[in-house]
């Protein structure tokens, strides 16, 4: 084409070029194609917008399915950003070295392809992940670990697959200063859950609570994909894997402990507190105490001073429902007041509080106040006593204690109570911490920043309810059955014994009185 042009033509251009990405990039970058070698970059209507944003908008942020060529187009805007500015630095940030580098690599194809007269600055310094043009502009790749770009002004920020990048919220907080003295910053990627940096900027976005601009590209904005395409693409793919890769779906590609459709249904059936209360307005009510009804609390406690909150839920046994709920940072003291005052408004019913260093506070000054109905067990099985019989024990602990045996069971008690729609969930807090609730290594816990506290007490409720009273509930019937297949003679027998009056023991007295013994036990096990 040098030959085809004037110099006042390849002047204009230059000048033409350097103004518009989109020009630049259409007309005169070159990419690799698998199988068709070099080509020009030929960029489709969406790629060409994404130009246009990162020129317009100082923050962008991009949810995007798979393939759809947006590292490229990124790497153009870049490798345009570079050659027609001077001293620009840019630094490219993915959760491994080699991702950001294969983005590096294609900046710098996409130069040295370009025809020889529109290369108004050459490569001077060349290195593995790294290259520095003639005018000053350069950039680098970098992994999230190190001091990467701390010390350095930069121009243009990258983070590519940026929810998948652990801890970026902590990297965002050193490297967001670097950017202060006008510095851009692109940050892209397939979704991977809910509650990490890239998810939190995504939905603040599009609340207008932060500077980002943001882009969602499905997988059917590319002008070759339809639905032939996509049955045939998603075939071998899991419900997970096409909300991530294609769907840009936050909630069903994250590894959450709840199913996102399970969750989905509950919270379309949230609803507001009748009443508000409480010295901090967290004490939420959505039924009173009803007469008659029978009712459980479970808690969990925090110190008060930190990040973590105290909780508890009172439990309406008969319909499986949370009717009233606390999230908070009240003292342990102070805790302690609460759940009293809450357990007398509901009957005193069984109070089943997680007993570690700080719950035993709580548990100490409830039974200090002489509250009749707490929850016990015995100090190696961790099995449920009864208050009555937990006076006479030397081996017996108040409390539920939470450990690596008895979290993995009422975590999963939870979901199955949630996974069946088996209990009834008023509360929108309880919900959000769920879908925040990941399997980690393993391990079901919160996401980093975010809290379980009222998943903790909601869970230890669900098992204490199907473990502990409905076992109890089925040893009464148990009892009763046996009682009922006792054969009794015709005949009278004589019980007596000197001193004491005679008694003749009969198949419904033996009935009667068991039933009222273990009805008496159950009724005094659920409601104190």
């Amino acid at each position: 084409m040098a030959n085809e042009l004037t110099k006042e033509e390849i002047l204009k251009e230059i000048v033409r070029a350097g103004k518009d990405p989109a020009y630049f990039t259409t007309n005169y970058c070159r990419i690799s194609h698998p199988q068709r070698g070099l080509i020009p970059f030929k960029a489709y209507d969406y790629q060409r917008d994404l130009l246009g944003d990162f020129n317009d908008y100082r923050f962008n942020i991009i949810l995007k399915a798979r393939q759809l060529g947006i590292s490229t187009i990124t790497a153009a805007y870049i490798g345009w950003l570079m050659m027609f500015h001077r001293d620009k630095n840019i630094l490219v940030v993915a959760t491994k070295l080699q991702t950001a580098t294969n983005l590096v690599k294609k900046v710098k194809a996409i130069i040295k392809n370009l025809p020889d007269w529109m290369q108004i600055a050459d490569i001077s310094i060349d290195n593995r992940t790294s290259f520095e043009l003639s005018n000053g502009s350069q950039i680098k790749g970098s992994s999230t670990a190190g001091d990467a770009g701390r010390s350095e002004a930069l121009s243009l920020l990258v983070i590519d697959e940026a929810a998948h990048v652990e801890r970026l919220d902590e990297l965002w907080t050193a490297l967001y200063p670097t950017l202060s003295t006008g510095g851009r910053c692109i940050a892209l990627s397939t979704p991977n859950g809910v509650g990490n940096w890239f998810h939190k900027n995504c939905v603040d976005s599009e609340a207008g609570l932060n500077d980002f601009y943001m882009t969602t590209l499905h997988w059917d904005v590319h002008p070759d994909r339809d639905a032939t395409w996509y049955e045939k693409e998603t075939k071998n793919m899991s419900r997970r894997q096409i909300a991530q890769e294609l769907e840009c779906n936050f909630n069903v590609s994250g590894e959450s402990v709840i199913h996102p459709d399970d969750l989905a249904g509950y919270l379309e059936k949230v609803s507001s507190p009748k009443y508000r209360t409480g010295f901090d307005r967290n004490y939420w009510i959505w039924e009173s105490a009803q007469p008659g009804a029978t009712y459980m609390i479970s808690a969990d406690v925090a110190r008060g001073d930190g990040q973590d909150n105290s909780a508890f839920h009172v439990f309406k046994l008969e319909d499986l429902e949370v009717v009233a709920e606390y999230v908070g940072k009240p003292t342990p003291d102070d805790f302690a007041d609460i759940l009293f005052n809450v357990a007398q408004e509901f009957g005193n019913p069984m109070v089943v509080i997680e007993n570690n260093n700080i719950g035993y506070a709580v548990l100490k000054k409830l039974q200090d106040k002489g509250y009749p109905n707490i929850y016990y067990t015995t100090k190696t099985t961790h099995e449920f006593v009864d208050p009555v019989t937990a006076q006479w024990q030397s081996n017996v602990i108040p409390g539920f204690t939470t450990s690596s045996k008895t979290r993995p069971l009422i975590i999963a008690k939870m979901e199955e109570f949630m996974r069946n729609k088996l209990i009834k969930i008023n509360s929108n807090r309880l919900l959000s911490e769920m879908k925040t609730f990941v399997w980690h290594h393993g391990r079901p816990q919160a996401m980093r920043s975010y809290n379980d506290d009222l998943i903790m007490s909601f869970a230890i409720g669900c098992w204490v309810r199907d473990t502990v009273i409905v076992e109890s509930q089925r040893s009464v019937e148990y009892s009763k059955e046996f009682i009922g297949a006792i054969s009794t003679s015709k005949k009278d027998l004589s019980t007596s014994v000197p001193g004491m009056i005679g008694h003749r023991s009969t198949k419904e007295s033996l009935q009667k009185q068991a039933a009222q013994q273990y009805n008496e036990q159950y009724i005094a096990l659920i409601k104190g």
